[in-house]
């Protein structure tokens, strides 16, 4: 079994956005050079996740919005006493993970029609990182 693995920094000029990196992975997959297998995307921070969905804007919204509902900005969290202030931050990577597995199948991601790999980020405007780990035959 080959392994392969590649970072890459993803930095935000918003607090939140969500950052479609399907083609970094493709590149990254290509450099790996496997036909059979599978990838691992992982956000390498605590304020940002890793998920599989449509690239569409209006869903996107719509993600962004049920996360503000689910984990709202909130000065009263107990972890703002530390002198942070990105609680809810926190939270909204609980609700979209911090990774995903992505088949590898004739040497391409094994995706359905329509998706697509973003990064999540919730506490953006500097650079964060995204471990890419390309593993098969």
């Amino acid at each position: 079994m080959k392994f392969h693995t590649e970072y890459i920094t993803v930095h935000t000029k918003t607090k939140r956005a969500y950052v479609r990196i399907t083609p970094q992975v493709e590149a990254a997959l290509k450099k790996a050079d496997i036909k059979e297998g599978m990838i691992l995307v992982s956000a390498m921070h605590i304020t940002a996740g890793v998920y599989v969905n449509d690239n569409e804007s209006g869903l996107i919204e719509d993600i962004d919005q049920w996360l503000e509902k689910l984990a709202p900005f909130d000065r009263n969290y107990r972890h703002h006493q530390t002198g942070e202030d990105n609680g809810d931050a926190h939270l909204k990577s609980l609700l979209v993970h911090h990774e995903v597995i992505v088949p590898v199948t004739a040497g391409r991601l094994d995706f359905g029609t329509w998706q697509q790999i973003f990064y999540a980020e919730f506490d953006g405007q500097r650079d964060k990182r995204v471990l890419i780990k390309v593993m098969g035959e």
